[in-house]
């Protein structure tokens, strides 16, 4: 069983930490993707960026470590309910099927409850911000909670989720304080393009069942240009923190410290294939590290204002 779960969801490790636990905890890790932390390295870099940017990376380092534990739980947390609305969907779809509350490994009220608990990790740390940055937190439940609808609404939902994942860099600056807020928005608009761009190549695994379901993506709405769309979302992504930087430290010798970020995502578009399930998830995943180039970046214009 465990073999042919592995088969069918080709983005997932049944092994590790998650395979070390006893049996009756491991669907709730995997339901909490714990399994995947991709996911939360995501969720997380954006709000990472933002305290790097500011300046205070190393002065509110603690923060950052906060932002982590909060990325960690809160992106358990909006799996577990995303699994619980999509729990249909899911069951018609051969990459999700497999999923503990599509496939009744984990009952409905159970993942409530297991929902409710990953809250109150979250709302531990959401008590170590300052009140600015706790309401900046608050305002991100409504477009958590509309997330899961999105895709059958819209042929965006990446845009949706970029407004989602892109979130923590509103609280990271927020509670550092004291600094304008249109490098904040610059950099917040180049995650939502970042988000859309390796979402898109995410869901190209997705297009044929998704056409079944009727679910609607941004990888099925480029059909064959989903190359060349990615690739201008990435583009308008460092555009964006190009011009976050410059408000900060009008320097071309700043700007350099894009070009790693901007070679991976080069790399990533340049050897994409729409066709190979495997090549998408392997470049999806790839974001990972692109997102410690970014926070380098930013680290290295942070530290110079």
């Amino acid at each position: 069983m465990a073999e042919a779960q592995q088969q069918i969801v080709p983005d997932t490790e049944h092994r590790g930490l998650v395979g070390l636990l006893p049996a009756g905890w491991r669907p709730y890790a995997l339901l909490a993707r714990f399994d995947r932390p991709i996911g939360w390295w995501l969720l997380f870099w954006p709000g990472a960026w933002a305290v790097a940017l500011s300046g205070g990376a190393v002065r509110q380092w603690e923060l950052i470590l906060w932002l982590l534990l909060g990325s960690i739980a809160m992106r358990g947390a909006g799996c577990v309910y995303n699994d619980i609305v999509d729990r249909d969907l899911d069951r018609q779809v051969a990459r999700t099927r497999s999923r503990p509350v599509a496939s009744g490994a984990v009952s409905v009220k159970a993942a409530a409850a297991w929902l409710a608990m990953l809250c109150l990790v979250g709302l531990v740390v959401w008590f170590r911000l300052h009140w600015p940055a706790r309401l900046v937190a608050l305002a991100s439940i409504a477009p958590v909670a509309a997330y899961p609808f999105m895709k059958r609404i819209t042929w965006w939902p990446q845009a949706w989720l970029g407004l989602v994942f892109s979130w923590a860099a509103l609280v990271g600056w927020v509670e550092i304080g004291s600094q304008p807020l249109l490098p904040l928005a610059l950099l917040y608009a180049g995650s939502i393009a970042w988000v859309i761009g390796y979402d898109t190549i995410y869901a190209v695994q997705d297009i044929e069942d998704d056409a079944l379901v009727g679910v609607r993506s941004s990888a099925r709405a480029m059909g064959s240009h989903v190359r060349g769309g990615v690739s201008l979302f990435y583009l308008a992504a460092l555009g964006c923190w190009g011009a976050a930087i410059w408000q900060l430290r009008p320097d071309p010798l700043a700007l350099a410290a894009l070009l790693p970020m901007a070679l991976h995502l080069g790399w990533q578009v340049a050897t994409l294939d729409p066709q190979d399930g495997a090549n998408a998830l392997a470049r999806f995943r790839a974001n990972r590290n692109a997102g410690l180039l970014m926070f380098a970046a930013c680290l290295v214009v942070g530290q110079t204002l």
